[in-house]
């Protein structure tokens, strides 16, 4: 590998083509063909299948061009592996034996890791002409699409469920793993009660309802960046129409980090956009939609904030434990004894949300903690905050997107775990502002 400190040059003589070449196929088939990895039962993980071929592609283009920045996220994946090392340990406050549930998701992350700096690696790799980047964005613009149609699935037919191929030939021992079950079971939405009764949650193409809040912001940016900014006449009105049966789903998802996420592009697009009426008309936009019978499910989940107990035990124990591992973590995540309700580590018939709350399960900051230490947390914020510092004078429309989901991958690492799309998606639009700086600056 060649790591270099300014990004390639990219053909001049094919930056006004957007399409994309042969080689490309493996991105297009993670992004555009998503939908048939969701239905097979793959769903996030399609980026470790298709990591291969990108793997043989780029072995025989050695030697493979390193984008600056990437040693962070190596170091990341090294502290990783060697976090294996305390799989068997058991921190105070937790408890459980090492098992085959434990070393099977201990080997997922690392193979999602490893899977993703492939993935980075081929998209910093390929020229213009193989991959423009229209095409790219709009790939991503595809993938909103997609989430928006699974989240309008997840409001109307909340039950909509089947068994995959992929659960169909795992063992039961494999697919009866709650954890893994969410992963190739699809289902159209999460039935919880956040406001105090049962209320589905919008969760399709995505691994769970949280996910499904911080994809769809993050794909919504390179939605109007490659539909709208770059888009003509018939791909604008297409883009108003998506974004405005977005909203549906959006607000029924009770998500609050997502519309906190929405809040926060809002902010970045009127202090950085240079079409001021434009952005002036976004907030005149969201309070005509609050306005209407929308706005009331908003106010009734923001009057239910009862899972704020929840996330307060569940860091605070995790902080804890991880004072007792600091450098290197314990590898995967630990189950602590009792809750924020009550001592006992299982249900009752006087408390029956009284359970084994996973430690590192309420956002990416706190998994990174229980499983690599506050060291990789520190890698973590270092490699997104460095990458915001690094591009954001780039005024362009990719490079505001691009910055602008970096700032939001280091918001939701409160609230949302990274695992498994999130984390793709971030990476993607990583390796977009890369390449965008190398073509404005050849």
């Amino acid at each position: 590998m060649t790591a270099v400190t300014r990004p390639f040059a990219a053909p001049r003589a094919a930056a006004a083509s957007t399409r994309p070449g042969r080689v490309a196929w493996p991105v297009a088939a993670l992004l555009v063909g998503y939908p048939v990895w969701w239905a097979l039962g793959f769903g996030g993980l399609a980026v470790v299948v298709l990591a291969v071929p990108m793997g043989l592609v780029l072995w025989r283009r050695r030697p493979v061009v390193v984008p600056k920045g990437m040693g962070l996220w190596l170091l990341l994946v090294a502290g990783y592996a060697v976090s294996a090392a305390m799989l068997a340990e058991t921190p105070p406050g937790t408890y459980g034996e090492l098992g085959t549930g434990r070393i099977a998701g201990y080997l997922m992350r690392l193979v999602l890791y490893v899977s993703l700096v492939v993935l980075v690696l081929y998209l910093a790799n390929l020229t213009e002409a193989e991959l423009p980047q229209r095409a790219l964005v709009r790939m991503m613009g595809a993938l909103f699409l997609t989430t928006v149609a699974g989240g309008l699935l997840g409001v109307l037919a909340p039950r909509f469920e089947f068994t995959s191929p992929v659960e169909m030939v795992l063992p039961e021992w494999v697919s009866g793993n709650p954890f893994v079950r969410n992963l190739i079971h699809p289902t159209a939405a999460q039935t919880q009660h956040v406001l105090g009764h049962a209320a589905p949650r919008p969760e399709a193409p995505f691994e769970w309802a949280n996910a499904w809040g911080g994809n769809c912001s993050v794909l919504l940016i390179w939605f109007v960046v490659g539909w709208w900014v770059y888009g003509g006449p018939r791909r604008r009105v297409l883009c108003v129409v998506v974004v405005a049966a977005a909203a549906v789903p959006v607000v029924y998802s009770l998500n609050r980090g997502l519309w906190i996420g929405l809040a926060v592009a809002m902010v970045h697009l009127m202090v950085r956009s240079r079409a001021r009426l434009a952005a002036a008309a976004v907030p005149v936009a969201v309070a005509a939609m609050l306005a209407g019978p929308l706005g009331s499910i908003v106010a009734q989940r923001l009057d239910s904030p009862h899972s704020n107990q929840i996330r307060a035990f569940t860091v605070s124990a995790t902080v804890a434990a991880a004072a007792h591992s600091p450098v290197i973590g314990y590898g995967n995540t630990r189950n602590a004894y009792g809750n924020y309700r009550s001592v006992t580590t299982g249900k009752t018939s006087w408390c029956h949300e009284c359970g084994h709350p996973p430690l590192g399960s309420d956002g990416q900051l706190w998994l990174l903690l229980i499983t690599q230490g506050f060291t990789g947390a520190l890698l973590y914020v270092a490699f997104f905050a460095g990458t915001i510092r690094r591009f954001r004078h780039d005024r362009t429309p990719i490079g505001q997107a691009g910055t602008l989901v970096m700032i939001l991958a280091l918001l939701y690492m409160f609230v949302y775990d990274g695992l498994i799309t999130a984390l793709t998606l971030y990476l993607i639009s990583f390796a977009i502002l890369w390449r965008n700086a190398g073509a404005r600056h050849p």
